[in-house]
C-alpha cells in the first residue's frame, strides 16, 4: 500500500469517526466556512471533515483566490494555512482586515514558535491548530470559535435590547377587534415572504409587537430580531451603529446589520434617519450588501428589513426630509396599526394582561377591573394608545389604586372582568348614540370607527 493510500485511509477513518459524534454544538450546523490551503490534500481533508456538519464549505488554493471569494460571499469562519506561496496566512489576514474582513479565523501551522503565536493574537486570529492534527482537534477548534462568535453577538444584542426604549415591546398581538384581526391576517400572509413591510400608526399602537409577530411566524424565527429606534441614536453615530466600522488599527466593530444577519432588522422611526444614512440604507436594500465605515469590501447579507414610523412619510417626501426613492422601496406593503380608541373591544383583554403581568412582576395585589372602571376606560380617548394603558396599569398597581377619573367600586379583579367586555362596549356606543340623537354616522365619526361597525354592533344587540 502506498503512502498516499495509507494517508487517505487514515483520513477517511478519522472523518467517519468525527461524523458519528454530536459533541461539537449546534452552531456548527448553520456555519459557512472557507478553507484556504495550497495543498489539495489538506483542503479536501478539511472539507470532508466539515461538509457533513456545516451549512456551507468552500475552498481556495491561494490568498488571491480567497480574496476573490470573499468579495462575493460572507463566511462565519475561515481556516487557513500560515505558509502559502506569495505571503503568509497572517500577512493575508492583516491585509484583509484593512479592506473589511469580518469573519473569525483559525490558523493552521506546523511551526508553533512564540513569535507566530504573539503575531496571531495581534492580528485577531481566533485560534491556531498545529500540524499534524486529528479531525476532532479541528472540529473542537471550529466549535469553540463559533461558540465565542455567537456568544459575542448574543451579549451585544442583549445589551442593545436592554438599553432600547422598546424593550417591553414583546409578546403577542392581542385583541379581537376587526382592525387587529385584519392586521393579524396580513401578518400571517406576509410571514413566509421576503417583502419589506412598513408599519404606520401613532406612537404606542404596537408597531414593534406587530413586527415581532411577523418575525416569529417566518422561517427566520430562530434567528435574531434586532429592533433599532432611529430617533434614539445621535445622527453622527447612527451610520456606525447600523453598518459597523473598521478603525485605523484594523479593529472591527460589527454593525446591527451584521448582528441581525440571517434574521430580521426592525428600523423604527425611520423618518428620523439623517439624509446621508438614507442614501446608504437604500443601497443596502437594493444590493443586500453592507459596507462598514472604513472598509473597502462590501459584505453580503441575508436579512429581512422591516420599517415603522408614526410620521406621514408622504409629507416628509414632499418637504424634502425623506428620499422619495427610499420611500417607494420600503413602502411595498403598509400595515397601519389602529389607535386604541378605535379598538375599545380590546381594552379589557389588554388591561387584564397588563394587570396580571405587573402584579406578578412587582409582587403586589391586582386592582379591581370592574364594570365602572372598564366603562371609564372605554370612554377615555387614550392619546398614548396601548403604551399609555400599560403605563397607567403599572402606576396604579404601584400606588394601590386607579386615578380618580378611572376608579370604580366593584370587586371583580383581574382576568375575570373579561366577561363584561360586550356590556362595556354596548354602554359606550349607546351613550354616544344618545348624545348624537341616534345619528349613527355622527356617532361613528366621534368614535373614530366606520358606520358599518356601528350598524354591525347594533344588529348584534338587536337594535
Amino acid at each position: 500500500m502506498t503512502l498516499t493510500a495509507i494517508r487517505n485511509e487514515r483520513q477517511g477513518s478519522m472523518v467517519a469517526a468525527a461524523a458519528t459524534s454530536d459533541e461539537y454544538g449546534e452552531n456548527l450546523a448553520g456555519a459557512s466556512i472557507l478553507v484556504i490551503d495550497d495543498e489539495p490534500g489538506m483542503r479536501n481533508f478539511l472539507t470532508k471533515i466539515l461538509a457533513p456538519r456545516c451549512k456551507r464549505v468552500e475552498q481556495a488554493a491561494s490568498a488571491a483566490e480567497a480574496s476573490a471569494i470573499l468579495d462575493q460571499s460572507h463566511f462565519d469562519l475561515i481556516i487557513l494555512d500560515n505558509i502559502m506561496p506569495g505571503k503568509t496566512g497572517l500577512e493575508w489576514v492583516k491585509e484583509q482586515r484593512r479592506v473589511g474582513l469580518f469573519a473569525d479565523t483559525i490558523l493552521v501551522t506546523a511551526y508553533a514558535d512564540l513569535e507566530t503565536a504573539i503575531l496571531a493574537l495581534r492580528t485577531g486570529v481566533a485560534d491556531f491548530v498545529l500540524k499534524p492534527f486529528r479531525a476532532n482537534q479541528i472540529l473542537n477548534s471550529v466549535a469553540r470559535a463559533l461558540d465565542r462568535k455567537y456568544l459575542r453577538r448574543e451579549n451585544y444584542l442583549l445589551k442593545h435590547e436592554l438599553s432600547a426604549e422598546g424593550r417591553l415591546a414583546r409578546g403577542r398581538l392581542l385583541g379581537k377587534s376587526p382592525s387587529i384581526c385584519q392586521a393579524r391576517e396580513m401578518l400571517t400572509r406576509l410571514a413566509p415572504l421576503p417583502t419589506p413591510v412598513l408599519f404606520t400608526g401613532a406612537s404606542g399602537t404596537g408597531k414593534e409587537i406587530a413586527a415581532r409577530t411577523l418575525h416569529s411566524q417566518s422561517d427566520r424565527a430562530d434567528k435574531p430580531f434586532v429592533a433599532v429606534n432611529c430617533a434614539a441614536i445621535s445622527p453622527d453615530r447612527i451610520a456606525e451603529e447600523l453598518f459597523g466600522r473598521i478603525d485605523a488599527q484594523n479593529r472591527r466593530q460589527d454593525g446591527l446589520f451584521l448582528h441581525a444577519d440571517g434574521g430580521t432588522l426592525f428600523l423604527d422611526e425611520v423618518a428620523q434617519m439623517p439624509e446621508q444614512v438614507q442614501a446608504a440604507l437604500l443601497r443596502v436594500l437594493e444590493d443586500q450588501r453592507v459596507r462598514p465605515i472604513g472598509a473597502e469590501r462590501e459584505i453580503p447579507l441575508n436579512l429581512r428589513v422591516l420599517f415603522a414610523t408614526n410620521a406621514n412619510l408622504e409629507e416628509a417626501v414632499a418637504e424634502g426630509r425623506f428620499r422619495a426613492d427610499l420611500y417607494h422601496r420600503i413602502n411595498v406593503v403598509e400595515i397601519q396599526m389602529p389607535p386604541l380608541r378605535e379598538r375599545i373591544e380590546d381594552i379589557v383583554e389588554l388591561a387584564s394582561l397588563f394587570m396580571e403581568q405587573f402584579s406578578t412582576s412587582l409582587g403586589m395585589p391586582a386592582l379591581a377591573l370592574n364594570e365602572e372602571t372598564l366603562l371609564k376606560f372605554s370612554r377615555y380617548d387614550w392619546p398614548g394608545n396601548v403604551r399609555e394603558l400599560r403605563n397607567l396599569i403599572e402606576r396604579s398597581v404601584i400606588l394601590g389604586e386607579f386615578p380618580d377619573e378611572f376608579s370604580g367600586e366593584g370587586q371583580v379583579t383581574g382576568i375575570a372582568a373579561v366577561e363584561s367586555l360586550d356590556l362595556v362596549t354596548q354602554r359606550h356606543i349607546m351613550h354616544v348614540l344618545d348624545d348624537c340623537g341616534g345619528n349613527r354616522a355622527e356617532a361613528a365619526r366621534r368614535l373614530g370607527v366606520s358606520r358599518k361597525t356601528i350598524d354591525r354592533k347594533c344588529a348584534g344587540w338587536g337594535l
